[in-house]
């Protein structure tokens, strides 16, 4: 049994859209942030004597589309160390699952981890950000710790399509502020939002277009540890994913009112001088992007919230991990 952990991301310039299903391929590039308090571990081992694949997930058995899921990703495994047995895997994490959080990106870079190793198959990191992203895009990125981009790639194969590693964690000392609005799991995934977003956006084509600037500005920004820009382009690729995907018909609205307040609540800081920005993903959390000292000014004004059910503070984390101990 292998055991690795593996921490959520969230990206400061958004991905949001595919340019190929099949290799789960990236319309856009991103750039993200890994966190340390958010993570998943998985254990995992191939076993003859099982019939079938074993897969449990937060402490009870796989759905029949998620057992389907993670079975068909361990199969990429399987191929490549010419692997015939079953594997039982057992996975959790410690924040909400499905809620805007990138749990599925967690999830599948330490699966990517913990079956490289029980297949014995000693792929180079870039390789496992490569398989990662099979399993969801956002995997990819969870490969890495600190500030990490996701290469749009060219090739038909998508071996260029990987996550690499811009800065590590150790680089700055930034901080996430995370406003749970909600436990639950939202009605309308990321991978069928981006699909009705991209079939019916009249705004789509644009939101493509501007990427490649956003990227630009956003690498520059972080290689001069420029805070003020870092937040600015943070809330202009936020709101620009969301505008999109409201656009989509039907409309794609992944907030709720206590999202819009702590949005509020943000700038209204930012007017007293606090510099500390807003990103949201495909749910109604929001990231408070801020600085070590504002921590606390910025968690009393978010835990006024009505709706703000719980706040989790985190720095930067670490590249993915093998781990010894076992689930």
């Amino acid at each position: 049994m292998v055991t690795a952990k593996a921490h959520s991301n969230f990206a400061l310039i958004k991905y949001w859209g595919k340019r190929e299903e099949v290799l789960n391929l990236p319309a856009v590039g991103s750039i993200s942030i890994t966190l340390q308090e958010i993570f998943t571990i998985s254990s995992l081992m191939f076993d003859k004597s099982l019939a079938q694949d074993m897969i449990e997930i937060n402490g009870k058995a796989a759905s029949p589309q998620e057992a389907q899921r993670v079975s068909s990703f361990i199969d990429l495994f399987r191929r490549l160390g010419k692997i015939t047995a079953a594997v039982k895997v057992i996975s959790r994490n410690n924040f909400p699952t499905g809620a805007g959080l990138a749990s599925s990106a967690s999830a599948f870079a330490s699966l990517a981890l913990a079956a490289n190793q029980a297949a014995n198959l000693n792929l180079t990191s870039s390789k496992l950000s490569e398989l990662a992203r099979m399993g969801s895009g956002s995997a990819a990125r969870s490969i890495f710790g600190g500030f990490v981009e996701m290469k749009i790639g060219k090739r038909s194969d998508g071996s260029d399509s990987i996550a690499v590693p811009i800065a590590g964690k150790e680089f700055w000392d930034m901080h996430v502020l995370i406003a749970i609005t909600s436990e639950k799991q939202k009605e309308i995934g990321s991978t069928v939002g981006m699909k009705m977003t991209a079939a019916t956006s009249p705004y789509y084509p644009q939101w493509i277009n501007t990427n490649q600037s956003d990227l630009k500005e956003m690498r520059h920004a972080i290689q001069n540890k420029d805070f003020e820009k870092l937040g600015e382009l943070s809330e202009l690729s936020c709101l620009k994913m969301h505008a999109v995907a409201l656009s989509a018909n039907p409309g794609l609205i992944y907030w709720n009112s206590a999202t819009i307040d702590c949005m509020h609540a943000i700038r209204n800081l930012r007017k007293q001088n606090i510099p500390v920005y807003f990103t949201i993903d495909a749910g109604p959390q929001v990231k408070a992007i801020c600085l070590k000292g504002d921590i606390p000014v910025i968690q009393a004004e978010l835990k006024k919230i009505r709706g703000v059910k719980r706040i989790i503070s985190s720095a930067l984390g670490p590249d993915a991990s093998i781990l010894e101990d076992q689930l």
